[in-house]
């Protein structure tokens, strides 16, 4: 099974998740650190629609520098589109880690969620 994992090192949860796919048996895992290669606004799109989140549900707002984003943009009152757009400009504001297999997507927030989809 292959596994793409949208990785922040710096993140506990997201290493905790990704330590739990690469101890999994039979699954091969491409690690994307988004802040450095953050996706694009269709894959984004794509990767909440099979979630079954909205943007608001993968928007990060805890924690500087994403909560004073969130603060400085408005971003709690805003519409999904405007915050599309903001995660675009600023990545920081992607809530992680989001995790695809072909079993689905799941924002692995608590990490253990990561085996819904192996």
């Amino acid at each position: 099974m292959q596994a793409t994992i949208w990785h922040n090192p710096a993140c506990g949860t997201s290493r905790k998740t990704l330590a739990i796919l690469q101890e999994t048996p039979g699954v091969a895992v491409t690690v994307v650190e988004y802040l450095k290669h953050p996706p694009t606004r269709e894959k984004l799109t794509a990767l909440y629609a099979r979630a079954g989140m909205t943007p608001r549900d993968g928007l990060r707002t805890k924690n500087s520098p994403a909560a004073d984003l969130c603060a400085e943009l408005n971003l709690l009152e805003a519409d999904d589109l405007t915050i599309l757009d903001a995660m675009m400009a600023h990545p920081v504001l992607i809530n992680r880690p989001l995790v695809e297999t072909e079993k689905g997507v799941r924002l692995c927030r608590p990490q253990d969620l990561v085996h819904d989809i192996l």
